[in-house]
């Protein structure tokens, strides 16, 4: 049975930690706001962007002049994870849930005999697919000296991929993120980027014959999809950056009112404890009056 003393450091150190997840949760909350905001402005400009993208793309679609980024290589061969986490840890299950949805991914695309090459942005990513697919990381984009995420960021990661892609190191590339619902809420999602995946091609191609475009759609697409690219990773990186500040302000929370809760288990058992000790001590002095 642990001592009063033992007891007391103990239930000091459990109230020092509750200060540092209280300190960290009201961080996270402050953040949460600024990286919210950004993710859901970013949300209808890449939406439009992809309708307008959906348009053009079914207008050439099939054509031997489609640019390589829409008609992509011709083969599946070689595939690109590009996974993004966060750089630092204590937000609940935020960096695993991305890992594990890479994971299945990469182990599909291995069981059917494609080559999987990984690209990993954000630390706990790394540290996590090392283990099991150390042979397959071939890059890392280390984004811990960034403190607001920008367009910059995305459009350098684009730049590489696909440079990349036109030296024809893959055939298919897709990213890992989690999309934001709310604080308690975050979808781990996987979105082709490089060739260019429509979802809404189809609804959009009705309202692709209301434009005339001056160049012709094949020039046009050939210079939006690169930056759609960039488009898709910077809308990738909000919604993760939302998503880990949620999960980081919910496990924080977590954390704060399970240290309440130790908290108090432990001022019961050293009270009880004590009330033991003076009650030990009550009857020697009791029993030493009996004796004289």
């Amino acid at each position: 049975m642990p001592s009063l003393k033992d007891l007391k450091n103990r239930i000091q150190s459990v109230k020092n930690t509750r200060k540092i997840t209280k300190a960290m949760q009201m961080v996270a909350a402050a953040k949460l706001r600024r990286a919210q905001d950004a993710a859901e402005q970013a949300r209808p400009y890449a939406e439009r962007f992809n309708a307008v993208l959906a348009g053009l793309a079914s207008s050439v679609e099939g054509s031997d002049s489609a640019p390589k980024l829409l008609a992509g290589t011709g083969k599946e061969y070689v595939h690109l994870l590009v996974v993004m986490t966060a750089e630092r840890g204590l937000c609940g299950g935020f960096n695993s849930s991305i890992v594990k949805l890479a994971k299945a991914h990469a182990a599909d695309l291995l069981a059917k005999g494609k080559t999987v090459k990984i690209i990993t942005v954000g630390k706990k990513g790394r540290e996590q697919l090392r283990r099991d697919y150390g042979d397959h990381l071939i890059d890392h984009v280390d984004l811990s000296e960034v403190k607001r995420i920008g367009y910059q960021n995305a459009a350098d990661i684009a730049k590489d991929l696909l440079a990349r892609f036109d030296a024809g190191d893959f055939d298919v590339a897709t990213i890992f993120f989690n999309t934001f619902e709310s604080v308690i809420a975050q979808v781990p999602t996987a979105q082709q980027i490089i060739p260019a995946k429509f979802d809404d091609a189809e609804e959009e191609a009705g309202t692709a014959t209301l434009y005339d475009y001056e160049p012709d759609e094949e020039a046009i697409l050939a210079d939006l999809l690169p930056r759609g690219v960039a488009t898709q990773i910077f809308a990738a990186l909000l919604e993760n950056a939302a998503s880990e500040q949620g999960a980081r302000m919910s496990a924080m929370d977590n954390a704060t009112r399970n240290a309440g809760e130790m908290i108090d288990k432990l001022t019961i058992q050293y009270n009880r404890s004590r009330q033991a000790v003076i009650t030990n001590e009550l009857i020697e002095i009791i029993s030493g009056a009996e004796a004289l």
